[in-house]
């Protein structure tokens, strides 16, 4: 479930919060565009920003973080290699590209909405996002397609992942 689902993003969700999504209806009204290119266009820009900001990319998109952001938006969350070990085992952020475009915009949501993933997802910040501004996120994904290949699948506690793997401490007692 972990891997097939792991979806959205980071710890910085909640500044997108800080916009909310009805901007968007209201940015619609009185545009010279047809209505649903112009709507589209703007979940799209929208979708950009969320991702960037809310910290998708540090761990959905190889190397990101490491280059300063620098990375070509072709290459954008394409999933990782690196694991992330700790007492839940070792976890590997999802090919976000892959894995959104097999669902429809209607799925994402509910799985949004409704998502438990194992560390580090954030997926309680999912929880907290508004519909828009899921659907934003997901229309931007669909625009970039698929790309890339699966991220490794998660390893059990005690299994020793293959690649480099960020190791956590064990929580005090």
């Amino acid at each position: 479930m972990f891997n097939s689902i792991h979806t959205a993003c980071a710890a910085a969700v909640v500044l997108a919060l800080a916009a909310p999504a009805t901007v968007l209806a209201a940015q619609d009204a009185g545009h010279a565009q047809s209505p649903g290119a112009a709507k589209q266009g703007k979940y799209i820009e929208r979708g950009r920003y969320l991702v960037r900001i809310t910290g998708c990319n540090d761990c959905h998109t190889p190397g990101y973080a490491m280059k300063a952001g620098k990375v070509p938006e072709k290459d954008w969350l394409t999933g990782e290699q690196l694991g992330w070990r700790g007492p839940w085992g070792t976890t590997y952020a999802a090919n976000l590209r892959l894995s959104m475009n097999a669902m429809g915009e209607e799925d994402w949501i509910k799985t949004a909405k409704t998502m438990q993933a194992r560390p580090p997802m954030p997926w309680f910040a999912l929880h907290d996002m508004e519909k828009e501004d899921l659907r934003a996120i997901y229309r931007f994904v669909k625009h970039l397609g698929p790309a890339g290949k699966p991220a490794p699948a998660w390893l059990p506690p005690g299994s020793v992942p293959a690649g480099p793997a960020i190791q956590f401490p064990m929580p005090p007692k």
